[in-house]
This record gives C-alpha cells, structure tokens and sequence, in this order.
C-alpha cells in the first residue's frame, strides 16, 4: 500500500516562494507517475503539474508554468514542488497524487491517480 504524506504548506505574501514535499511510503516502486494537484474553495481539483518518475517527463498547468518546478529526488521517494512567484490566485490545498501506469506524459486528470496525500494549505496574501 502507498502512502503520501505532504509537507511545506503555509502561508506567504505575493511575490513569495513556498517548497512543497510529499514523501511516498510504501511500494513506491511501482509508481511511475506523480503530481500535485490544487483545490480553491468552490472550485474543481485541478492538476498542476505532473513527472514521470522513470522517465522524467513533466507536465505543467498554464497557469504555472514559468514559476513552479516539479522534481523529485534520486531515490524517488520524495516529491517535490517548487512555487515561486505566488499570487493570490495560487491560493488552494495542495494534493500529492500517485498511479501506477507508465506512460510517457502523466496527465494531469485526478482521475487518473489512484493514491493521494491529505493536503496542505498554501494560502497567498496580496
């Protein structure tokens, strides 16, 4: 069973940076691919950005793109999510995801993971 645990959350004015982690118990080595998804309130999950650990390959929402970097350790048990830039818009809980599947570009759809973390708020102020 794989377990996700996320970490470095908190709140930061606009402008800022905030590094997200996610470290991944469990069978991690079946996992191919990872990503971080966002939820605002009254708003749909939404991917941000996705790696395939075993081939590298990444996927970043527009929106992102430019000012967040996703990366993962050697040993990949960890995930990471690099924000800067951050504007109130980036204001949401931040998921880690996981899938077994390897494809070459892990999309960005939250149905398509089968394990999640429990969420840290990021919370930017203007």
């Amino acid at each position: 069973q794989v377990q996700l645990v996320e970490s470095g959350g908190g709140s930061v004015q606009a402008g800022g940076s905030l590094r997200l982690s996610c470290g991944v118990f469990g069978y991690g080595d079946s996992i191919h691919c990872m990503g971080w998804f966002r939820q605002a309130p009254g708003k749909e999950r939404e991917g941000v950005a996705t790696l395939n650990s075993g081939r590298t390959t990444t996927y970043y929402a527009d929106s992102v793109k430019g000012r967040f970097t996703i990366s993962q350790d050697n040993a990949k048990n960890t995930l990471y999510l690099q924000m800067d830039s951050l504007t109130p818009e980036d204001t949401a809980i931040y998921y880690c995801a996981a899938a077994y599947p390897d494809v070459y570009a892990c999309p960005a759809l939250p149905r398509w993971y089968t394990h999640w973390g429990q969420g840290t708020q990021v919370t930017v102020s203007s």
